[in-house]
C-alpha cells in the first residue's frame, strides 16, 4: 500500500491589526477613494461616486484623483498621510482586478 502525504500550502495568518470598524451610516460623511487603477476603475469609481452622492444625504465623496493612484503609490506612507490629512471619515480602496 502506498501512503501519500500532501502539504497544505494555504497556511494561516495571525491577525495582529484589525480593520477599522464600519461606519454606522454614510449620511453626512466625507469619503475618499484610493484607486489601484486596475480593470475599468476609470469607469466604475466615478459611477460609484455618483451613486453614493445620490443615495446618501449630505455625503461628500472626494474626487477620484484626490489621492495618488496606482499599485505603486497607494500603499506608500505618503498616500496614507494624505488620506489622514484630508479628514475623511472612510476610504474606499479599489478597484480589484
Amino acid at each position: 500500500m502506498v501512503k501519500l502525504e500532501f502539504h497544505d500550502p494555504s497556511g494561516a495568518l495571525e491577525v495582529t491589526q484589525p480593520h477599522a470598524p464600519r461606519l454606522a451610516s454614510l449620511e453626512g460623511k466625507r469619503i475618499g477613494i484610493v484607486s489601484n487603477e486596475q480593470w475599468q476603475a476609470y469607469r466604475m469609481l466615478p459611477l460609484l461616486k455618483t451613486l453614493l452622492e445620490e443615495d446618501f444625504p449630505g455625503i461628500e465623496v472626494l474626487p477620484i484623483d484626490a489621492f495618488p493612484q496606482g499599485n505603486a503609490l497607494i500603499g506608500t506612507e505618503e498616500t496614507a498621510a494624505a488620506v489622514k490629512k484630508s479628514g475623511v471619515d472612510a476610504v474606499i480602496v479599489g478597484n480589484a482586478a
